[in-house]
């Protein structure tokens, strides 16, 4: 073989390494299908919530957007709270506290979906929650599916859209491995 022919080669060597990457990124992306996610919640069409007014328990007026630029794990349900929903009012702070120095960046809330209010000892034992007052409010309808929101929890991003649901039962650990992976890569929030 000629120097010449064999400098050709060379050339055509490093060209294919070149092109190889990119050839096999596209294959990957058209003909290759994970079989498993890394996410325990189910990621949902992302809704940016509205700033409609909504009030406290209190009285005091509310909106989502004062929660702007924090992770915010929300439960839906009647202000009779039965024992799922104190289950859930209970891991919701569970899973804050579980972020450690994180758990700035992480609220609650519970949308209260009729008119009976909830007992003051609710009030007490979870502190911190924002207990709003939802009946009838169109804040319900970005929760979905309409007919299940008593089952999961959900989670609106930084920027104030629902984008996540937990599962009904869920496994802490699970949820709390994706909030850490969330707070842990999102530069916003």
């Amino acid at each position: 073989m000629t120097p010449r022919n064999l400098n050709r080669l060379k050339l055509l060597a490093i060209g294919a390494l070149a092109v190889l990457p990119v050839l096999g990124s596209y294959l990957l992306y058209w003909f290759w299908a994970p079989d498993a996610h890394t996410n325990y919640g189910t990621l949902v069409t992302a809704r940016q919530l509205t700033d409609a007014p909504l009030t406290l328990i209190g009285g005091k007026p509310f909106n989502f957007a004062q929660l702007r630029g924090r992770w915010v794990l929300v439960v839906i349900d009647s202000g009779a709270c039965a024992r799922a929903c104190e289950e859930r009012l209970w891991l919701i702070r569970q899973l804050r506290q579980a972020q450690g120095e994180e758990l700035r960046r992480v609220e609650r809330v519970w949308l209260i979906d009729d008119e009976r209010a909830p007992d003051a000892r609710l009030e007490q034992v979870y502190a911190g929650t924002w207990f709003v007052a939802a009946h009838a409010q169109p804040i319900l309808e970005f929760f979905y599916p309409r007919d299940a929101q008593h089952k999961h929890i959900y989670l609106v991003d930084p920027l104030g859209n629902v984008m996540m649901r937990f599962p009904e039962n869920p496994e802490p650990r699970r949820i709390i491995r994706d909030l850490g992976r969330l707070l842990k890569y999102s530069r916003i929030g």
